[in-house]
């Protein structure tokens, strides 16, 4: 009996036994497929969010190119480009008014020893397209009345650098016997060109049709060369034909007048600008009228000293 209780608590004991390895062998099956589902739960989330990652550069990547494209392309508008050579530089500034004024006097000597004062003086005013020029030159010769001419001018613009002139010219001339102290009034029609010239050669031409069937030309051109920012030398040409002239103090016809000369100036500042001048001149002389004697051509070089003011 005791061998049978003994035999029986054995094979029991081994039951027990193999019936808790076996359920300790499921449960680890369990635990490691669980942790294997798992691992690969996250390898794929991991994977997931890499991926997203990697479309998100790429989005902003190619956002970033658009952007860069956007800048770098050339605006397109349904206007049309203008070249440089048609664009309209009078529309820059609208209707604005501004002046000037330039103050000129300058002391001459002759080579044949004669002196003269000289002021030349103008004032100008208006828009960029529409201008009103008055000029006024006086010249006063030893042992001679002052002789004027003064100008009243509409201004134009018609192109870059370029204005069309016209009004009327006063003329204040004396005889040419000194002796007389007599002096001639006369009015013209004046019809002209004012602007710059290609090269910089800063020009005025004009026509000029007056009493006593007077019709003349003349041209004035200078044009800046700069030494240094405030001392340039002003080459110039001032030249004054006559095609017709029947005044009591008639000049001769043709190339009446003519000076080619160099001015230095120093640039004090932009108001205050004084100058020495050196030039060759040429006149024609008077033609004989009852009122006057002939004269013949004269020819001199002249010595001056002058200053410049700009307002």
């Amino acid at each position: 009996m005791h061998i049978t209780n003994l035999f029986l608590k054995t094979v029991l004991s081994s039951a027990l036994t193999l019936a808790s390895l076996s359920i300790f062998a499921a449960d680890s099956r369990e635990h490691t497929g669980h942790a294997q589902h798992q691992h690969h739960t996250g390898q794929h989330a991991t994977q997931s969010t890499s991926h997203q990652g990697y479309n998100t550069e790429i989005a902003v990547a190619s956002f970033d190119e658009q952007q860069q494209s956007a800048l770098t392309q050339p605006v397109l508008s349904d206007e049309p480009v203008n070249s440089a050579s048609s664009h309209d530089h009078r529309k820059e500034h609208g209707a604005q008014i501004y002046s000037r004024v330039i103050l000129d006097q300058k002391w001459q000597h002759h080579s044949k020893g004669n002196g003269a004062f000289k002021s030349e003086n103008e004032v100008r005013i208006g828009t960029d397209e529409n201008k009103l020029f008055l000029k006024l030159q006086a010249d006063k010769y030893e042992s001679s009345q002052t002789e004027y001419d003064a100008k009243v001018l509409y201004s134009r613009n018609i192109a870059d650098f370029w204005d069309v002139q016209t009004g009327l010219r006063y003329r204040q001339e004396n005889l040419a016997d000194p002796a007389t102290q007599q002096q001639n009034e006369r009015f013209d029609v004046v019809f002209g060109l004012h602007g710059l010239a290609p090269y910089f050669f800063e020009t005025d031409a004009f026509l000029y049709v007056g009493e006593n069937n007077f019709v003349g030309l003349t041209l004035e051109t200078e044009r800046d060369l700069l030494l240094t920012q405030k001392l340039i030398m002003q080459p110039f040409i001032e030249l004054d034909l006559i095609l017709k002239d029947q005044a009591r103090n008639a000049k001769k016809t043709g190339l009446r007048h003519a000076t080619l000369g160099l001015k230095t100036r120093y640039e004090v500042s932009k108001k205050f600008m004084p100058y020495l001048e050196v030039a060759y001149e040429y006149n024609k002389g008077n033609q004989k009228t009852a009122w006057q004697q002939g004269a013949d051509s004269e020819q001199s070089w002249i010595y001056a000293a002058g200053f410049k003011m700009m307002f």
